[in-house]
């Protein structure tokens, strides 16, 4: 007997469907083998092996099978210095072949705009990790915005402003704490930015010309960001055997402000800082049961940023990443170029300079013990102008997922897989990405569990990792069998997205 048509059910219309699927939907919860309907950059419907019977037939103008693999939320980078890569399509190759579809610039007190060049036309470091004079070109943070509006970047692009970037912009010398004066020139650049859409400022104290900011500087540029609920992000500043100290001091920031606080890449660098994770790990959580207090953390025990004598002698070996007079020693080894030299370290380093290194600082207990702490989540600090990068860049997120999770059961998958996505997504205020759930954004990943891994090392540093199969940005695809695929898809995240 013929079916009444009035009984049938009204199929939904799907752009793309993903079927067969082993679904991490980012909350932390355990997998489940189903299917993921997408449509107009959203995901418009999901469904398990059990409840396919009973939902809407779905025709789909594409369909992938994805038996065998995962899916993913989109990963969230929240710890970049992608502020100008993320113009170059093929720049952002290192993070699309990781299966990240958003990057968090401006960190670590380093933010393309608003432009330092006004008041200071050479660049002072560790604003060259950013690149030349032209990477500043944008007067104001209004040209910024709308220049990565335009661009179409092929990631969404959630940016912040910079504290040394407000200093160099207020103070003709930055080894002085800011006069009351300059400090309101600071909180008025900072609302500025704020108002055109920036989602917080950052903090790198831990740098020379932030050193001498002191806590009340920071503490009056923090009343400010969180009177709109942004976001703070520090570089802390002393991430050696002072942590304990910079921690507290942090925390007492957060307290007094009560801004939202993010300590970025924390670590214990040095021999005598090692173990140190305990203590500030234990003071972390105390502070969260009262602040809105969080962390991220990379997956290597060697940092990388510009050449400072105070990272080389906490060191067990220095690589250069790039020296602007000597572009030849990258690569090399500090102790190998101060021998050729004939003199030592030190003395080799200043010849360098400016340049950037890779430190080899971290003891492996304290890495692990950070990365398995609940609330930790996961950035890679990657440094994208570098001629050798440290493989942070490339490698940071099918690291923690392959190295960590399957082969070391750090965590389980769906914990990492949280870690990079919708526990960033709380910290961030991003209420429609992080998740795969019905109505997201449509970042998505699909990836192979078994075979996931980090290609890039410390020699090759630029190999995409292994595993990646499908990226896709606000329903789109942007990287698919290796490959860099299609326009860019990304937008930008303005604070109150």
């Amino acid at each position: 007997m013929p079916t009444d048509g009035k009984n049938q059910k009204q199929a939904i219309i799907a752009d793309l469907l993903i079927r067969d699927v082993e679904i991490f939907d980012g909350s932390g919860d355990a997998p489940w083998q189903g299917s993921c309907a997408i449509a107009d950059g959203r995901i418009i419907s999901l469904s398990t092996a059990e409840s396919r019977a009973d939902t809407q037939p779905i025709r789909a103008k594409q369909e992938i099978d994805g038996s065998g693999f995962a899916l993913a939320p989109g990963f969230i980078d929240i710890h970049t210095h992608d502020d100008m890569a993320v113009f170059d399509p093929k720049r952002m190759k290192a993070k699309l072949s990781q299966g990240v579809t958003t990057v968090v610039v401006g960190n670590c007190g380093i933010s393309a705009s608003p432009s330092p060049l006004a008041r200071h036309s050479t660049l002072i470091p560790p604003l060259d990790l950013l690149g030349d004079n032209s990477s500043f070109r944008f007067t104001n943070v209004n040209d910024y915005m709308e220049a990565l509006a335009a661009a179409a970047s092929t990631v969404n692009v959630l940016p912040l402003v910079g504290h040394t970037v407000l200093r160099a912009r207020a103070m003709d010398d930055l080894q002085l704490p800011a006069s009351s004066s300059q400090l309101a020139a600071m909180q008025k650049d900072l609302s500025t930015a704020l108002a055109a859409g920036m989602n917080g400022f950052s903090t790198g104290l831990a740098y020379p010309p932030a050193k001498a900011a002191s806590t009340d500087e920071v503490l009056a540029l923090a009343e400010v960001v969180a009177d709109v609920d942004g976001l703070w992000t520090t570089h802390m500043r002393d991430e050696r055997s002072g942590v304990v100290a910079a921690v507290a001091e942090t925390i007492d920031i957060a307290r007094r402000s009560g801004v939202r606080t993010l300590i970025s890449h924390h670590k214990c660098c040095g021999e005598a800082a090692f173990g140190l994770s305990r203590t500030t790990l234990a003071m972390i959580s105390k502070a969260r049961d009262e602040l809105r207090l969080d962390l991220d953390v990379y997956p290597y025990t060697a940092s990388s940023t510009v050449l400072l004598q105070s990272f080389a002698m906490d060191s067990r070996k220095v690589t250069v990443s790039w020296s602007t007079p000597h572009p030849e020693m990258a690569g090399r080894d500090l102790d190998d170029i101060a021998t050729e030299w004939g003199v030592d370290n030190i003395s080799a380093l200043e010849k360098l300079q400016p340049g950037g290194g890779i430190y080899h600082q971290m003891d492996d207990a304290d890495l692990e013990r950070i990365m398995a702490y609940p609330p930790a989540l996961i950035g890679s600090d990657g440094l994208p102008n570098d001629m050798r990068p440290h493989p942070r860049l490339w490698g940071t997120f099918p690291r923690v997922l392959g190295h960590y999770a399957r082969d070391r059961s750090l965590f389980l998958l769906q914990t990492a897989i949280a870690k990079m996505t919708s526990q960033s997504a709380e910290t961030l205020g991003l209420n429609n990405r992080g998740k795969i759930a019905t109505g997201m954004a449509a970042d998505l990943v699909l990836f192979d569990p078994a075979t996931i891994a980090d290609r890039a090392d410390y020699k090759s540093p630029d190999m995409p990792s292994a595993g990646i199969s499908l990226v896709l940005v606000n329903g789109k695809p942007a990287w698919k069998n290796e490959a860099l695929t299609g326009s860019g898809h990304g937008i930008v995240l303005r604070r109150d997205h």
